[in-house]
């Protein structure tokens, strides 16, 4: 399963797959990172320095995170894409297609100008979420996201 958290300045991205259960952010920052809320992580809960280092101690690298820069993440299900936004400007977008029981992202592109913040990250996961949610597979013929997933 993977998870995107995000608020104005990070954001948080989970890989239960990876996740050993070490507590470490639990005990780092136990307002973000509290097992018996739904969902277990918020990111509004406590100041961003606090949860960085939290996520940052997970020995398994299931929790990462990078800052948002800004850039907001959205869904179109009619445009099947994840677009990202700099203000109203789209600098980015991560494109699938569904079927019945199954999402394939086979494109995922920022701009240049971007690059190497983590919006595409985002642009996966926003993807994936939504598919595992739907309670379908995912699966990918785009060579970025593959390496996201695995």
């Amino acid at each position: 399963m993977h998870r995107l958290y995000e608020q104005e300045d990070i954001a948080i991205f989970w890989d239960s797959e990876k996740c050993r259960h070490a507590k470490r952010c639990v005990t780092g920052s136990p307002r973000t990172f509290d097992i018996t809320r739904r969902p277990w992580i918020d990111p509004t809960k406590a100041p961003t320095a606090e949860i960085w280092q939290a996520v940052s101690a997970c020995p398994s690298g299931a929790l990462t995170c990078v800052y948002t820069h800004g850039i907001r993440i959205v869904l179109d299900e009619e445009g099947h894409r994840s677009i990202a936004l700099d203000g109203e400007k789209q600098i980015g977008e991560c494109d699938f297609d569904e079927t019945e029981d199954c999402v394939e992202i086979f494109h995922t592109e920022v701009l240049p100008e971007y690059g190497r913040k983590g919006i595409a990250k985002r642009l996966v996961y926003k993807v994936t979420e939504a598919a595992e949610h739907a309670k379908k597979r995912v699966l990918s013929s785009c060579s970025y996201a593959k390496k996201v997933l695995e």
